[in-house]
């Protein structure tokens, strides 16, 4: 074969290729165009930024083909309700966290973070290999929803205060900002919560209008100024040792996806998930430096407050076993690896742990 009728062969198989190659491409990423509503302002980099993390995931495997537009809280629907829109198919999806809607069923909290639960770690286990996506989605069908992870922020801090709070007593009539189903455990010790969007919280701290505020921990803290007007800031948040930010998906755009495009969905959720707590551990311990050095005092709850957070939660949990079989079904899941996990935790990760801030407290790190 001569060497120009070879080129003109190969030109012709080649463009025969592309032609058969080309519907299965096109069949396999076709143009997708979501709105996502975050719970989160834009200011708050790192959870609001989860979105974003999975929406350029999206577009760079699918050379552009899958957009995900992120609206911070408002732009769309008010924070405390991107769930709602996504109910209701106003917006294809929203990045928020459970807990928030607790009112509607405390079912949507467990997934999230309740008092007294599971580390991120834990419940990052729970969660992939402990069925607990899957329970999680069993219960939010019902409210045409499908969530998978979408971060962690780690063991959050105990709030902002403008009074210590020492004892129990101390709590007695305390309007605080805290988020969800830990309202409900802290009102059995007299604190009075309140519901308030992320962007909302520090004008009434300042003016008085609330007490005290829970938010996540330094990083997005400081940005926020809590400690301008409300220097003590206490650990460690019992109400969110290990807290899920959700990515929920209207389950009816979810299951219009291709396969294709439904398996590359999760695996972007799985790394948005991952990138966010390693982002709030590299953030977090300049941040807190920096709020001592403005002047925070640092006081973590007392022994005789943890123990009753802790009992009062557990009276909740069992109200709530007794009348809710979808919190039961979740939570007796948790609470099974709950054990487990604190068995095996305070064997090796603890003992390594603890030794190593012996001597970081010695100077010899």
């Amino acid at each position: 074969m001569d060497r120009r009728s070879f080129i003109t062969k190969a030109a012709v198989g080649g463009a025969a290729a592309s032609a058969l190659a080309a519907p299965t491409l096109a069949q396999s990423a076709p143009k997708v165009t979501w709105r996502l509503a975050s719970s989160f302002p834009k200011s708050l980099d790192t959870i609001f930024g989860g979105a974003e993390v999975l929406s350029k995931m999206l577009s760079e495997a699918t050379d552009g083909n899958f957009q995900i537009q992120v609206f911070s809280a408002g732009e769309l629907v008010p924070g405390l309700q991107a769930a709602d829109a996504v109910t209701e198919g106003t917006v294809e999806c929203c990045h928020t966290v459970g807990y928030y809607y607790w009112g509607k069923d405390p079912t949507f909290a467990l997934a999230a973070a309740v008092p007294f639960s599971l580390s991120a770690r834990g419940i990052n286990a729970w969660h992939y290999h402990g069925g607990g996506i899957d329970l999680y989605n069993e219960f939010l069908a019902q409210h045409n929803i499908v969530a998978f992870p979408g971060g962690n922020t780690g063991v959050q801090m105990g709030g902002w205060f403008r009074r210590e709070i020492n004892t129990v007593a101390d709590m007695q009539g305390l309007k605080m900002r805290v988020g969800g189903f830990a309202g409900k455990v802290m009102e059995r010790l007299g604190v009075v919560p309140q519901q308030i969007a992320g962007g909302d919280i520090y004008p009434a701290l300042e003016k008085g209008t609330i007490d005290a505020t829970e938010w996540v921990g330094p990083y997005d803290d400081e940005k926020l100024g809590f400690f301008k007007v409300a220097p003590y800031y206490y650990y460690p948040g019992w109400w969110e040792g290990g807290p899920t930010v959700h990515f929920m998906f209207n389950k009816s755009a979810y299951e219009g996806l291709t396969p294709t495009y439904q398996s590359l969905l999760r695996t972007a959720c799985h790394a948005a998930d991952a990138n966010m707590l390693q982002l709030y551990d590299w953030k977090n311990p300049t941040a807190i430096k920096s709020l001592v050095a403005q002047g925070t005092q640092l006081r973590p709850f007392s022994p005789e407050i943890l123990q009753a957070c802790f009992e009062a939660a557990n009276e909740v949990y069992a109200e709530m076993e007794a009348s809710n079989p979808a919190f039961k079904k979740i939570w007796d899941s948790i609470k099974a690896f709950r054990s487990e996990h604190y068995t095996w935790a305070q064997i090796a990760e603890y003992n390594y742990d603890t030794f190593m801030m012996v001597q970081q407290n010695a100077g010899k790190l």
